[in-house]
């Protein structure tokens, strides 16, 4: 739109007599370098008194409504402006952060608005230019035909002023949530500076007490190129992105400097588990050479079947043992280095190693223990299997008259199976206690399946 509304007739500038043609008019402005804007100003500005010859009656009472008519469109094509220059704005924030379909779809309404705005501008331009209201010999009918084409001028400029306010509403949310980014967007470019600075920072002063952080430089050192791309702006690489690429130098600077900070504990953490463990495989290495004398008592008082799964275990523990202290030398060798991850997964795998050897020479122990009570005196370990048979009957048959096929079943199955065992304990001068402890174990696996089974049905009805 090119065109403002005219200025009060003011009594002290001197009327002109005659005013050029449109186009005329149009070429003079565009020499001198004057907008549209004064174009429209001019004719007013030179209207006052002087040298017109003033007609009374009829001609001048029309002449005063055509000029207000004219004000009355001039005041709207203004409004229309206005309201289009605050909307293009708002166009344009939108098309800076979003490009949705509907964001899209709202920059070609708003196009279609503006072709539509720049006809009834042209209509209302050719209505001022179309009639000289200051004219001496302007007659009445003349001044009513300049007013009825200003009205229509101005009515149209209304109605399309309404489309673009209904337009401006529906806007509404798409603009609010492309301020609410741009509202983001300069904090967010702030904290990933400040959490650049800090992991610098952080990194500086664990190199100062002597830590390299080769892999901490390195991850910082590739987030330079992005700082590079957040201090050219969001006019260059777009709102959206600048965004996104600001929450993530933040949060992958501040995972470099949490890292920097807690480096030093991580050092120490190190050491002291490379001590334990190495304290730990020595005690191993002996408790390792203790298994032998309980496999010969194993041996001498005992079935084959209640030890041979047991009877490499002092070479596997001691295997094991070695594989540990070889481990261990290339950690400390990784923690030399400053290589804390591999010195980290070393330690893991020392860790294991010595997990299962333990459990492998306590196994021995264990077994010897276990068959020494069940030898002594069985019925301890048979009166703690029925009760847990009988302790699931009585579960499986609380609230009902009959049990649940489902639960009796295997709870049949289970007293049949420890009479078998117990039975077993009967046959020749020396049973197998381990396949008698073996069945025993798996009678109460199996009951106490069952009732897990009934709980979590009975707690389901509930």
């Amino acid at each position: 739109m090119t065109a403002t509304p005219s200025q009060p007739n003011s009594p002290l500038v001197p009327r002109a007599h005659h005013r050029p043609g449109r186009h005329a008019l149009r070429d003079t402005l565009t020499l001198i370098g004057l907008p549209l804007v004064a174009a429209l100003a001019l004719p007013v500005a030179f209207a006052g008194g002087g040298t017109r010859r003033w007609f009374g009656g009829r001609a001048d009472s029309q002449r005063a409504e055509a000029q207000a008519a004219k004000d009355a469109a001039a005041a709207a094509f203004y409004e229309l402006d206005t309201a289009q220059r605050d909307l293009r704005i708002s166009v344009e924030t939108i098309t800076a952060v979003d490009d949705s379909p509907a964001a899209r779809r709202a920059v070609a309404d708003f196009e279609a608005l503006g072709r539509r705005i720049d006809e009834v501008s042209h209509q209302y331009i050719n209505a001022v230019d179309a009639h000289d209201l200051d004219r001496d010999d302007l007659d009445a009918h003349t001044a009513a035909r300049a007013r009825a084409e200003l009205t229509a001028a101005k009515d149209e400029l209304g109605r399309v002023k309404q489309e673009l306010d209904r337009f401006a509403q529906g806007l509404e949310p798409l603009l609010g949530k492309a301020e609410t980014q741009l509202a983001r967007l300069a904090p967010a470019v702030e904290r990933a500076r400040q959490g650049l600075l800090a992991a610098s920072n952080a990194l500086g002063a664990v190199r100062g007490s002597g830590l390299r952080a080769d892999d901490l430089a390195a991850r910082l050192a590739a987030l330079g190129p992005e700082l590079t791309r957040l201090n050219q702006g969001a006019g260059q690489h777009g709102v959206p992105q600048t965004l996104e690429r600001a929450e993530r130098v933040a949060r992958e600077a501040g995972a470099v400097r949490a890292e920097a900070e807690r480096l030093p504990e991580r050092a120490a953490e190190i050491d002291h588990r490379l001590v334990s463990l190495r304290t730990r495989a020595e005690a191993l290495t002996t408790r390792a050479g203790q298994v032998e004398p309980v496999l010969s008592e194993l041996r001498r008082r005992f079935t084959a079947a209640c030890w041979q799964d047991l009877q490499h275990v002092p070479e596997q523990a001691a295997d094991a043992v070695r594989q540990a202290e070889l481990k261990l030398k290339e950690a400390q060798a990784a923690r030399d280095a400053q290589r804390w991850p591999d010195a980290t997964a070393l330690l893991s795998t020392v860790r294991a190693l010595l997990n299962t050897t333990d459990e492998a020479v306590s196994a021995a122990g264990d077994r010897l223990r276990r068959l020494n009570a069940v030898q002594k005196d069985p019925r301890q370990e048979i009166d703690r299997t029925r009760f847990a048979i009988r302790d699931a009957q009585r579960l499986a048959m609380a609230g009902r008259n009959t049990p649940d096929p489902r639960d009796a079943r295997p709870l049949d199955d289970a007293v049949a199976r420890l009479e078998r065992a117990i039975g077993t304990l009967e046959e020749g001068r020396h049973p197998d206690y381990w396949h008698f402890l073996t069945e025993t174990e798996a009678v109460r696996r199996t009951v106490a399946g069952v009732v897990s089974r009934i709980r979590e049905e009975r707690g389901a009805g509930h």
